[in-house]
């Protein structure tokens, strides 16, 4: 008797999650304009910024806009993801988190279906924009970029951890919000400083000895390196370090979403 009980009430949580999922991408699909800006801009970083710093950059072996891609990648991922913790302070303005939270599941399974929403969404980003990489290096936009199915697939995967863990950042954020204004303002203390430490725009390797540390606790930091791994088959870590160090991150930030969503006031 104890087991069934225990099977069904396992069953409901993972209906809820799936359909808290489904919530989440069908806003998703609805919003064009957002698919829009996600993939734009992207590539003005990618040509403006990275072809007209490139002039004057060298990195052995690989061009410029090769070599920040991955970053770029990375950053798309980062912004998407943590903005995407915005939702749960209109859902609480608009009293749409209340009719979820009386439903028959835990507020742990509230939280995860909301992960696992927020990081589909970022990954539909992350792959448009490996495809239009390929083909721009394809028509010789960006020659030293070799980007074939298996490295799209392992970008993929590597892209599917790193969203899971910001978006949990993002809904975190979003939990202790009362304003959009008042998450916009606390999220730009993350998203800047988490992308410029990355090593997204420079090696990691040159930075002085006074930043690495800094750098080092950046986790994008390894997003950023386990992409260029699979991409372009150069890192400064291993990329099983790289994988650890991320794996360990979604594992912490999680445990904090959850508990943030069990004090959550609404």
């Amino acid at each position: 008797m104890g087991r069934a009980h225990d099977a069904l009430s396992l069953q409901h949580e993972i209906t809820g999650i799936g359909a808290v999922w489904y919530r989440e991408w069908k806003v998703f699909v609805r919003e064009k304009s957002r698919i829009v800006a996600s993939i734009v801009n992207p590539f003005l970083w990618l040509f403006v910024f990275g072809g007209g710093l490139g002039r004057s950059v060298s990195i052995p072996g690989v061009d410029y806009q090769a070599f920040i891609f991955p970053g770029i990648l990375a950053q798309a991922t980062l912004f998407s993801s943590i903005f995407f913790g915005v939702y749960i302070v209109w859902d609480r303005k608009i009293d749409f988190l209340k009719e979820v939270l009386v439903a028959p599941i835990t507020r742990t399974s509230v939280f995860l279906g909301k992960v696992v929403g927020g990081a589909t969404d970022s990954l539909v980003q992350s792959l448009i924009l490996l495809v239009l990489g390929a083909v721009a290096a394809r028509a010789g936009w960006i020659p030293t970029l070799q980007l074939t199915p298996g490295r799209i697939a392992s970008a993929l995967l590597i892209l599917a951890l790193t969203t899971s863990a910001l978006v949990s950042v993002g809904l975190i954020i979003g939990s202790f919000m009362e304003s959009p204004e008042g998450f916009q303002l606390v999220s730009s203390f993350v998203l800047f400083p988490a992308f410029f430490l990355s090593g997204a725009l420079f090696p990691v390797g040159q930075v002085p000895a006074w930043l690495r540390p800094l750098v080092y606790a950046d986790p994008l930091t390894y997003a950023v390196d386990a992409l260029r791994a699979v991409i372009l088959g150069t890192s400064h870590f291993t990329l099983a370090a790289d994988v650890g160090v991320l794996a360990a991150f979604l594992v912490m930030v999680v445990g904090v979403g959850s508990w943030a969503f069990r004090r959550m006031s609404i």
